[in-house]
């Protein structure tokens, strides 16, 4: 099922942008909002790696289906809405070619489509959406299911850039489409620098780094020659943020001041953080973030510090 036809909140990025947001309105800042980030809904997962099977395992995801219905019941209630929902990658454990990839998009897009509708869905690509080393034949699958693979769009006055993190991890199958989003990440930068926007983030699915620029390099991070020559480009075009996932931990770090937020994952944990959400207030000077539980959205939704960012004119 492709992803406008599940309905909703499921439109997809088509064109590189998202039509969710008219570009044309959405350009100008107009005061502070806010946005949540989820990762890793990674149905399969939580069974395969129960059996000690995180590469064929999965062929059972009720846990991720419940633990994303609550995420969405908890979004659902929040007042005022977000901004947007984005979804950091790894939407689903089955690699491209694997058994049940079919079975769990579809349960995943069945319970994406309770999102409310006023409340945009943005999804990034994961390594387990088009594969450790992508080909064109698995970005294709992907922009077919989810849509386009990398995108930009404004929500109000600000740029946000989604990326697929996997051209820069390896891309050695698809050179092609490196280049493609090479050339079409300069252009989004050119526009960010010249600050036409009163920030520009980036949301991707593997970060540049855990903690430090200079770590060594690790299946949860971009190699080290890469995530330099990115930061830098960013830092250069006045990137504040990047949001991602892939690590099923609580992370992150700062290089001078470009701010590297690492989520924990809506499903499968890895280490002693909760499944949950972040919730990102952006206000005209800075961009401030907190992660929460499902089980604290659910009952107690954002406190009153945050919201009261929002409220701010």
């Amino acid at each position: 099922m492709a992803a406008e036809q599940a309905g909703g909140a499921l439109r997809r990025a088509q064109g590189r942008t998202l039509d969710a947001f008219p570009a044309e309105k959405e350009r100008e800042w107009k005061g502070p909002f806010y946005f949540i980030q989820g990762a890793d809904p990674q149905f399969g997962l939580m069974k395969a790696w129960s059996t000690g099977d995180s590469d064929s395992g999965g062929d059972e995801w009720e846990q991720e289906i419940r633990l994303t219905e609550q995420a969405i019941q908890a979004i659902n209630k929040l007042n005022p809405k977000p901004r947007f929902f984005v979804l950091c990658g790894d939407l689903i454990h089955a690699m491209p070619g694997a058994p049940w990839r079919k079975e769990q998009t579809e349960d995943l897009q069945r319970v994406l489509r309770c999102v409310d509708s006023d409340i945009p869905l943005v999804l990034v690509s994961g390594n387990h959406d088009v594969g450790n080393a992508p080909t064109p034949e698995s970005i294709a699958e992907f922009q077919q299911t989810w849509g386009d693979d990398y995108f930009s769009f404004w929500a109000g006055g600000v740029l946000f850039l989604v990326l697929n993190s996997q051209l820069l991890a390896d891309a050695s199958r698809c050179p092609a489409q490196k280049q493609a989003q090479d050339r079409w990440l300069e252009q989004q930068l050119d526009t960010a620098g010249q600050r036409r926007c009163q920030h520009a983030v980036v949301l991707q699915h593997i970060p540049l780094f855990l903690e430090s620029i200079d770590e060594d390099d690790d299946y949860f991070n971009l190699p080290r020659t890469v995530r330099k020559e990115m930061a830098d480009k960013f830092l250069k075009a006045g990137i504040r943020a990047v949001f991602s996932g892939h690590y099923h931990r609580n992370a992150g770090g700062t290089y001078k001041k470009l701010d590297m937020v690492v989520s924990s994952a809506l499903g499968c944990q890895l280490g002693k953080d909760t499944h949950g959400l972040r919730v990102v207030v952006v206000t005209a000077e800075k961009i401030i973030h907190r992660y929460y539980s499902l089980d604290e959205l659910s009952e107690r939704g954002i406190e009153d510090d945050l919201m009261d960012l929002v409220k701010k004119k």
